[in-house]
């Protein structure tokens, strides 16, 4: 059985309803995808007390036709993201969908931060995979999170002692980050080997700084 954390409760609600209601979810995907457009778009993005199905669609929803597929909320925990240039968004995948909802079958799905994998990562049999908002590599890239809480140094410091904590209880442990000098020089023990891989990357304010960037995949010996 695997488990799947995630702190953003929006993003565990999509999780849960692709999972455990996806008909429904479906439906109103090919409703947003007939309705699209710019107005439908904010008037849609405006809403927030909604029942939870109808919360994991808008959720796809702005997710499909927001800019780069951004997710980035204000201090009040709304989503303030505009709207993207696409011709043709792809809304509603059933195939996709159908096939998350098949492999999340076999999945425990919880809210909660990366401190909560110690609760339940116990040894040599057990496998983590984390991916934290990346540190960044730039001063125009200082996005360090996606739901209303930063995640800046400390919490990649704190995030480092939990990898050394799981290590030492013989946990398999793989993370993604950003390829720079704090991140090498917080992984800089024995437990941890770094390799450089490269990733195709949209998220720029700047055209011509989107694509292929190097990356660390740290995992543990």
């Amino acid at each position: 059985m695997a488990r799947l954390t995630d702190v953003n409760p929006e993003l565990i609600n999509v999780y849960r309803c692709v999972r455990d209601r996806l008909g429904p979810v479906i439906a109103l995907l090919e409703l947003h995808q007939l309705r699209h457009s710019k107005d439908y778009y904010y008037d849609l993005r405006a809403q927030h007390e909604l029942p939870p199905v109808e919360r994991a669609a808008r959720f796809i929803y702005l997710n499909k036709t927001c800019f780069n597929g951004l997710y980035r909320e204000n201090r009040k925990g709304r989503f303030n993201v505009p709207m993207g240039s696409y011709k043709n968004p792809g809304i509603c995948n059933i195939d996709m969908l159908t096939a998350a909802s098949e492999v999340l079958q076999r999945c425990e799905i919880e809210q909660g931060n990366f401190t909560s994998v110690l609760d339940h990562a116990k040894g040599q049999r057990d496998f983590v995979y984390l991916d934290p908002p990346y540190f960044p590599i730039s001063a125009t890239s200082n996005f360090t999170s996606y739901s209303r809480d930063a995640f800046g140094a400390e919490q990649h410091e704190q995030l480092r002692d939990v990898c050394l904590k799981l290590a030492k209880r013989g946990v398999k442990v793989m993370l993604s980050n950003s390829n720079c000098e704090f991140v090498r020089e917080l992984y800089d023990d024995s437990v941890f080997e770094l390799q450089e891989i490269t990733a195709a990357r949209s998220i720029n304010s700047k055209a011509k700084n989107r694509g292929k960037i190097t990356e660390l995949l740290i995992t543990t010996y």
